[in-house]
């Protein structure tokens, strides 16, 4: 993977091929996380959500859709 394999700079429609492939490059070394959250314009707190999401559930975790059913809630955070 090259930096021109990642998703455009002005990328809109976060699919989850393009969510794993910037948190794939930020692992593997090919941009830094600060550059990855510049480029996209991304907080650092919603990469991170992005990798939790990849470690926990997989590629399916990065589905905004199904956020909620692998999110903890309020609840469930309270008693860990």
């Amino acid at each position: 993977m090259t930096k021109a394999d990642l998703p455009p700079p002005n990328t809109k429609r976060w699919v989850i091929r393009r969510k794993a492939e910037v948190v794939m490059a930020v692992r593997g070394g090919l941009i830094s996380l600060d550059e990855a959250c510049k480029r996209y314009t991304l907080s650092i707190e919603e990469f991170l959500s992005w990798q939790r999401a990849i470690d926990s559930h997989g590629l399916p975790g990065l589905r905004v859709t199904r956020v909620q059913h692998y999110r903890p809630t309020t609840a469930a955070i309270g008693r860990g």
